[in-house]
């Protein structure tokens, strides 16, 4: 019976590649953010937040999503970098639909300072429209971007 036992329960540790298929929708979100589809219906984008030679960027600096899509904006040099939203500058309606983690401010994420580190925002039934968006740390050096929804 304890060799029985045994192999139930290395089974159930042991089989942890198709247990978590089947356990990854009734989990917490933390599975489905690091994935490259999350659990909602949208898609994810990756942004990259830059320093190229002397100037300071989002890569791409342009960038068609749909509502419910994730964005990840990665640090990959010239940090510290963050993600800023012009209130008036996005659809009407737009701020309730926008998670940006963390925040320092409305609309706007916290910054992020350690190399790779990532920022997601997610536009959750995001009205249409134009997005404009900036690095509060490096505006006057020209780091802003638009992102569209459609």
């Amino acid at each position: 019976m304890v060799a029985g036992l045994s192999i139930v329960l290395a089974a159930c540790g042991g089989e942890n590649k198709s247990s978590d298929q089947q356990a990854a929708p009734g989990q917490s979100s933390q599975p489905a953010a690091t994935a490259t589809t999350p659990a909602a219906a949208g898609a994810t984008h990756d942004v990259n937040m830059v320093l190229e030679g002397s100037s300071y960027k989002y890569v791409p600096d342009q960038l068609t999503i749909k509502p419910n899509d994730l964005i990840r904006y990665h640090n990959k040099s010239g940090g510290p970098h963050n993600v800023a939203f012009w209130s008036d500058s996005i659809p009407s309606g737009a701020a309730s639909a926008i998670t940006v983690p963390d925040p320092m401010a409305p609309l706007s994420s916290k910054l992020v300072v350690a190399p790779d580190e990532v920022i997601e925002v997610k536009f959750n039934n995001a009205p249409a429209g134009e997005y404009k968006y900036y690095c509060t740390p490096h505006l006057a050096l020209g780091m802003k971007a638009k992102l569209t929804v459609k």
